[in-house]
């Protein structure tokens, strides 16, 4: 190849190689730093150890395949090999793990909601079914029970649809910067007030107020969530803690602590997947999406901000946001 396209090459982002007799005659930077520097009089069977992808870029036609795992494990790569003659060939590598991440997860999504649909409304279909049994549905005691299970089970959908279709626009302005500015310790306060019985909602704070700029309606999603989750799980005569610290960083973390069980740490990284649940019989029976803590992540990574969960089993469990302060 002329040297003016080598040192085009060499300047590309994207991978690329020149590999002639099965030889790696050159590689430019970005190819050296994903398959290392020693490729270079390497042959290429050897750089590269895939057999599809070899047999492609060895062909006297060129042409188009993916790899797995050439970087790291899970990554995906399409090859592009290009003859150029005298037995020399151009090879691209193009990075096409984000989409085949993203293509992935969006079947696992439609997969799992349509799971999470399905079971509501099959047990709503069968106790309609066995109430049009005039021996079921003349049974007034029998009749209210079931009736009761369809109106729990409808409950579920009617939150289940609405939760995806929060999640849905919270995704769809996430890398919109909200203007709208607010105190925090105000509203930590009024989303604790909405909560009333078994549970005591306890706040405090280090600071009179806590201006932030944000959206007053997804923060106070975000604290009304984390706040139900608390009394959901936490234990029913205990009391919830929701704390407001303003730090001299510029930061505002805000906590809700509860005295439940706890959750057993191989839980606690994947608690914002969605549909994941750490404890799926009880968090349906309390009425659950499963879509709860992925909205608030996807809420408060939108305001530049960082959510964690820590919890120690027979403990408690504290889930905290850090919120950017407004800049003087």
């Amino acid at each position: 190849m002329a040297i003016d396209g080598v040192n085009l090459l060499e300047h590309l982002q994207t991978p690329a190689m020149i590999v002639g007799r099965s030889i790696v005659t050159f590689a430019n930077r970005a190819a050296r730093e994903l398959l290392g520097g020693h490729i270079v009089g390497q042959d290429v069977r050897i750089a590269v150890r895939d057999p599809g992808a070899i047999e492609l870029i060895l062909s006297d036609v060129g042409g188009v395949t993916k790899v797995t795992g050439l970087s790291i494990g899970g990554s995906v790569w399409e090859i592009d090999s290009t003859v150029l003659g005298n037995e020399e060939r151009l090879v691209a590598l193009y990075d096409r793990s984000v989409q085949s991440s993203v293509a992935r997860a969006h079947a696992d999504f439609v997969a799992n909601a349509s799971h999470e649909l399905r079971t509501p409304l099959a047990a709503i279909l069968g106790y309609v079914e066995t109430l049009m049994n005039p021996k079921a549905g003349g049974d007034e005691a029998t009749r209210n029970k079931f009736l009761e299970t369809i109106r729990h089970e409808a409950m579920r959908m009617q939150a289940l649809v609405s939760d995806l279709m929060s999640l849905s626009r919270i995704e769809a302005n996430k890398h919109q910067v909200p203007s709208e500015t607010f105190d925090v310790v105000a509203l930590a306060r009024e989303a604790a007030g909405e909560f009333t019985g078994t549970s005591a909602v306890e706040v405090s704070a280090n600071c009179e107020t806590a201006t932030i700029r944000g959206d007053r309606a997804q923060i106070a999603q975000v604290l009304r969530n984390l706040i139900d989750n608390a009394r959901k799980y936490g234990r029913k005569d205990g009391v919830i803690q929701v704390t407001v610290e303003a730090t001299e960083t510029g930061w505002v973390n805000v906590a809700i602590r509860d005295e439940g069980e706890g959750i057993a740490p191989e839980h606690l990284p994947r608690l914002t997947e969605r549909f994941y649940r750490a404890d799926t019989s009880r968090s349906r029976a309390a009425g659950g999406t499963g879509l709860g803590l992925s909205i608030v992540k996807h809420i408060v990574e939108r305001h530049r901000g960082r959510f964690d969960i820590t919890s120690r089993q027979g403990q408690g469990t504290t889930a905290s946001l850090m919120l950017p302060l407004k800049r003087a």
